[in-house]
């Protein structure tokens, strides 16, 4: 049988670049090779594309890449692939089929639905949602109020632009402090990994937060401060989907931020955690349908907070292209449910090609 090329796409233009290098290791590392040949695709953090053996060590070395080559994606759905420069002249450059993307980029340009409008205009498959559930979930404001239209259980909130903030700032302080209280969270609107997020108590500290979250993206959310356990479930499916065992995070900081996930490495996790049937079930079903409201495909995590007076349940956010290391949360999540890694994997890129097919075939019907 002939092995079908993929290319997993990693690195990219983002605050999280280092966290795809990290994803996409584990992911080339799990492929079946008896069925797929794998393309390793790395961007850098200036954006160029390049292939070849040397790529994902050149990126996380940050150096000079050896054999490695510029590439570009061919945007001709009829030959759905890559042109990759000669390394003997750089005025040659030659074709390189790609059956299926892997993109493991997270954050901007990378599960915010850019790259995603890319492969579907260059007509290949590719992992994971499309453009709008990518840019839906990356973007806090718009997932909110879609999840709000959805009926599922989300905290107070407000939001406002770079500019609102400039010439209004006294006002949106005020409407913090009456409407939300302290403490309360501050987050760049597009963004992800909790790079720029604070928790502010005091007026200053929520001024300097603001600051900062506005250095990340031209919109700030501020949310409730909700006292909870921090519950994530992972979501796997398109036409059919399903959820599996939520976990807990208990974080070794005040809160689950950059520096708790990726550097102090003390955080721990319970994975599947004991909630009982019934808060379990909720968990589950508001996962679903939080994947279901952003039209999400493949796989996403849901992150939740869970009141541990009354087991209520808030829903914090969704996200479409979760960390993916062997020890990330979303593949233990499939794992303590009977999913391993390496299945896993493969289920995703089934997944991408059945999509991609029905797609095809709804845009190619003839008319009636």
């Amino acid at each position: 049988m002939k092995k079908k090329k993929v290319a997993v796409v990693f690195g990219g233009r983002s605050g999280e670049h280092v966290v795809s290098l990290r994803s996409a290791a584990s992911i080339m590392e799990a492929i079946d090779t008896e069925r797929y040949e794998i393309i390793p695709v790395g961007i850098t953090r200036e954006g160029i594309w390049l292939t070849g053996s040397d790529t994902w060590l050149s990126l996380w070395e940050q150096r000079a890449p050896r054999e490695a080559a510029r590439a570009v994606l061919l945007t001709d759905p009829t030959n759905p692939g890559l042109l990759v420069q000669s390394n003997q002249s750089p005025t040659e450059w030659q074709y390189q089929p790609v059956d299926l993307a892997f993109p493991v980029l997270h954050g901007t340009y990378g599960e915010d639905g850019t790259i995603q409008g890319l492969f579907d205009m260059a007509g290949m498959p590719y992992v994971g949602s499309g453009v709008l559930a990518s840019s839906t979930g990356m973007d806090k404001v718009f997932m909110k109020a879609l999840f709000m239209h959805c009926g599922l259980p989300v905290a107070s909130y407000l939001n406002f632009s770079r500019l609102q903030w400039n010439e209004e700032s006294g006002y949106w302080l005020e409407q913090v402090k009456t409407r939300l209280g302290f403490p309360c969270f501050v987050k760049p609107a597009n963004l992800g990994s909790s790079v720029g997020i604070s928790k502010a108590f005091t007026e200053e500290e929520l001024t300097k937060a603001v600051e900062e979250a506005l250095l990340y993206d031209d919109k700030a959310v501020v949310e409730k401060f909700v006292e909870g356990r921090e519950i994530e479930c992972a979501v796997l499916g398109d036409s059919e989907i399903e959820a599996s065992r939520p976990g807990e995070i208990i974080p070794c900081n005040d809160f689950y931020d950059y520096r708790a996930k990726y550097i102090d490495d003390r955080s721990s996790l319970v994975i599947p955690v004991e909630l009982g049937d019934r808060l379990e079930k909720s968990i589950k079903d508001y996962s679903i349908k939080a994947f279901q409201a952003v039209e999400a495909s493949g796989l996403a995590r849901v992150d939740f907070f869970v009141s541990p007076a009354d087991g209520s349940v808030i829903i914090n956010e969704i996200n479409t292209m979760p960390g993916f290391t062997s020890i990330s949360m979303y593949p233990k999540l499939w794992e303590a449910s009977g999913v391993g890694y390496r299945e896993l994997v493969n289920k995703l890129m089934t997944i991408a090609e059945s999509r991609f097919q029905r797609r095809q075939a709804l845009m190619f019907a003839p008319p009636e």
